[in-house]
């Protein structure tokens, strides 16, 4: 063999190998490692019976969502048109000012798991800012695609609620 053939044999096996690992480890994932990272938030609406849609957090929404390998989540979510307290002490809102951060955010941590085979991620809060789901436990499909992160929650309020996150790392 001349020093050609043995470096376009070698050159062809190295291409070869490296495409190779990368496409196999892609598509072994499982969805607890698809879904483990750090996720902001694209939007989040209820859907009503008729279809009708309603955006919780209205135009622009802000929000994280940070599912840790170790099982652990935290969940913030909140309007981008929350005001400000005028006394700019958080002890001191107004009655409406506390109103519109209350309906304005969504703000709740625990533990996560999936089940993968039918698709499903489970949240166990452990603190919630509705002091009614602390100690609950909540199910909600799920889709990844990319970096795009689809949950569905069937017993939202008002309607079924589904929330798009982009993933930020």
């Amino acid at each position: 063999m001349n020093r050609r053939n043995i470096f376009s044999l070698f050159a062809t096996t190295a291409l070869g190998l490296a495409l190779l690992p990368g496409s196999t480890v892609a598509q072994q994932k499982s969805l607890k490692e698809q879904v483990t990272g750090i996720w902001t938030l694209v939007s989040s609406d209820s859907i009503a019976p008729d279809g009708s849609k309603r955006s919780l957090f209205g135009a622009n929404p802000k929000g994280i969502l940070i599912f840790d390998v170790s099982g652990r989540y935290v969940q913030v979510l909140t309007r981008s048109d929350v005001p400000k307290f005028k006394s700019n002490n958080r002890l001191g809102g107004t009655p409406e000012e506390n109103t519109a951060v209350v309906r304005g955010t969504v703000a709740h941590f625990g533990t996560w798991l999936v089940d993968e085979a039918s698709m499903i991620l489970t949240l166990r809060t452990e603190g919630n800012m509705f002091p009614n789901l602390a100690g609950t436990d909540s199910a909600r499909s799920i889709a990844v695609a990319g970096d795009e992160l689809r949950l569905s929650n069937p017993a939202g309020t008002g309607g079924k609620v589904e929330v798009v996150m982009k993933r930020a790392m």
